[in-house]
């Protein structure tokens, strides 16, 4: 077996077999809480992670893991047809040991859509959960690179090495920076949180070049732990999207319907982006590389840029007749 780590294909590649799907929302849910799944559900998440790390007790976390387990067999019953399910993640606890790769064992198996990693430091951590996950896909009979995976960059050594914990693994997915108050990253960095976010804007843009440059599709930032303070988290999440983050984890139902809003773009956007391309098409099949649409020059970069916004929307809603179908 070789000891070095592989690397992911480029980010200008081919995607592969496994896509990823945009995820606007992602809604921790504590692992010996499988019956709050219907409400995470109502709320709107895109994903729910089923937390057996931090939210679950030593003394339960076996409890839990079989509950999470019967929980992802339970979603993967579920009829087809429903074409705007909640996809469900898993945090494990790190994998510091066989009691780890048991535990990836008792939870990949169809229904799971990826794990949440924890306490990930280097490049070593995500190659051998990487080989874990591919031979417990290989135990449950799912085709390779199905399980996505999710580092958490929750050490200072894990934040300064975020490219090569990137591109180490292709099953990486919705890889950013955390930056909740009092938690690891603000014990680990130093910095004292505050609702503005100014201490922690440089790090999460640097984290969010690094997985870009790496390929990461869907980069997601977070969390806002004040329960009640939804203005805040408005304007948290507004910061976030406009650093170039697509997504946002969520610890309270209640957040889930003002992160999704923030992440999702307008009608009038979407339209925008419809009217832009066309405007671009136009004027190429007329021989001219820009135009002046809406007060602005633009051109085939703004029109791939439209295209980009407008397909990644059709891939979250799984519809087609919702969009403006120009340049699609």
């Amino acid at each position: 077996m070789s000891s070095e780590a592989p690397r992911r294909r480029p980010a200008e590649a081919d995607p592969g077999p496994v896509g990823r799907p945009p995820l606007r929302s992602l809604l921790f849910v504590p692992g010996t809480r499988t019956d709050w799944l219907p409400k995470a559900r109502a709320a709107g998440a895109d994903a729910a992670v089923l937390d057996l790390e931090d939210a679950v007790p030593a003394a339960d976390k076996l409890a839990a893991r079989a509950q999470v387990a019967d929980a992802i067999a339970r979603a993967a019953a579920e009829p087809a047809d429903r074409v705007e399910g909640m996809a469900l993640f898993v945090r494990v606890n790190p994998l510091d040991g066989w009691a780890g790769a048991e535990e990836l064992r008792a939870v990949v198996r169809p229904g799971l859509a990826g794990i949440v990693l924890p306490k990930v430091c280097s490049a070593k951590d995500v190659w051998l959960a990487d080989r874990l996950l591919g031979w417990c896909e290989r135990e449950q009979g799912l085709p390779p690179g199905r399980v996505a995976l999710v580092p958490l960059l929750e050490t200072a050594r894990g934040l300064r090495e975020a490219y090569g914990i990137a591109r180490t693994a292709a099953r990486i997915a919705y890889m950013g920076a955390l930056t909740a108050p009092g938690g690891d990253v603000e014990r680990a960095v130093g910095y004292r949180w505050s609702p503005e976010g100014t201490e922690t804007a440089a790090l999460r843009s640097r984290v969010l070049l690094d997985v870009r440059a790496a390929g990461v599709p869907c980069p997601v930032s977070g969390v806002w732990t004040r329960v009640t303070d939804l203005p805040g988290l408005r304007a948290f999440a507004q910061q976030n999207r406009s650093l170039g983050y697509e997504g946002m984890m969520a610890i309270h139902p209640s957040h889930v319907p003002v992160i999704n809003e923030v992440f999702s773009p307008r009608p009038d956007e979407l339209a925008r982006c419809a009217e832009l391309i066309a405007a671009v098409e136009a004027a190429q099949e007329d021989g001219r590389g820009a135009v002046a649409f809406q007060g602005e020059m633009v051109d085939e970069a703004m029109a791939a840029t439209a295209r980009l916004v407008l397909g990644r929307t059709r891939a979250r809603m799984r519809v087609t007749d919702e969009l403006p179908p120009s340049g699609l």
